[in-house]
């Protein structure tokens, strides 16, 4: 099965809504948080991200005070809502005006008022805005028609990386949206423990193991446009020296590393945007995994090979191609 394409992938530049992408990280965060404080922990934080669902992003299933709930971003209603086991159903309108203050507060009154006490950390993580979110009144901005554009984009890039998935046996993560940096990401696994590392208990377990990660980021202060990214870890010698595809991809030099870069604009604008990204993510798997050493035949899918458009790909393996054609 393959991801359909839109007509056109909505453009969605980050200047032309910026204030409101800032407002809605914020908003994520606490309903993150609120995730965070009601899933057993996982492995690499995995029970913290947010994920796709038809109308927006949501937490999944939750467990707190004897509740079995979930909270749900619609953003084709603009609402946020929240059910419960039990059959109830209520929900939060997002609108412009509506301070991360006043998102905080409802959402927890919401809660509340069913029976469900969730206590967070209530700052945010990760991101250049400190102020409390009970304090903050500055981030009150909503443009329905941007958040639209963006989840249009959201749910494509999604579909993308999912086909991706398929591709590869060993253990990976969901297709999953970290609500500290804001991006979709999927990450691969060699199945070896990286080197001991002095880092912080949160980035530790993120990468106690080698990985190749990938992803889409709707742009930020230092990444002034949406973009896909991948980045290997430990960095293995010689990355940026590694070919990527498309023409448009490129490698760029971090304080914390290499990480390739595709522009969306450059897939938005590919005669198939899709093939543009499966061979910009193929392409820097295939040099993270070969320069780290990574066991590359034994984690190719004999189950879902890559479409033919794609076997020219470097890398691709003999077993891709004799994988079944058809379901």
């Amino acid at each position: 099965m393959t991801t359909d394409q839109p007509a056109r992938l909505p453009d969605i530049p980050l200047e032309g809504w910026e204030p409101t992408k800032t407002t809605l990280h914020l908003w994520v965060q606490i309903v993150g948080k609120i995730r965070l404080a009601s899933t057993s922990p996982r492995n690499h934080w995995w029970n913290a991200p947010l994920y796709l669902d038809v109308r927006g992003l949501t937490t999944g299933p939750l467990r707190h005070d004897g509740v079995v709930f979930d909270l749900a971003f619609d953003f084709i209603g603009h609402r946020l809502v929240l059910r419960t086991d039990a059959g109830a159903v209520k929900w939060l309108d997002l609108h412009d005006g509506l301070s991360v203050a006043e998102f905080d507060e409802r959402v927890h009154a919401l809660l509340t008022a069913l029976g469900i006490r969730v206590a967070i950390h209530e700052e945010p993580f990760g991101v250049p805005m400190t102020t409390p979110f009970p304090d903050d009144r500055e981030h009150a901005a909503y443009d329905p028609a941007a958040v639209e554009r963006y989840w249009g984009a959201l749910q494509w890039v999604g579909g993308v990386l999912d086909e991706f998935a398929g591709w590869f046996c060993g253990k990976q993560s969901p297709v999953h949206l970290f609500w500290h940096s804001f991006d979709l990401a999927l990450t691969r696994f060699s199945g070896r423990a990286a080197p001991p590392s002095d880092a912080d208990p949160v980035t530790r377990e993120a990468y106690s193991h080698e990985v190749v990660s990938f992803g889409f980021w709707a742009g930020d202060r230092n990444l002034r446009e949406p973009a896909f990214y991948s980045y290997t870890a430990p960095e293995p010698e010689g990355l940026r020296a590694t070919p990527l595809r498309p023409e448009a991809a490129a490698w760029v030099e971090l304080p914390s590393g290499s990480m390739a870069l595709l522009p969306y604009a450059a897939v938005r604008a590919a005669p198939d945007p899709r093939a543009a990204l499966l061979a910009f993510l193929q392409s820097a798997y295939d040099a993270g995994s070969r320069l780290a050493g990574w066991d590359r035949e034994g984690l190719v899918s004999s189950w879902c090979p890559a479409p033919e458009l794609l076997n020219a790909l470097p890398g691709v393996s003999a077993q891709r191609r004799a994988g079944p054609a058809a379901r």
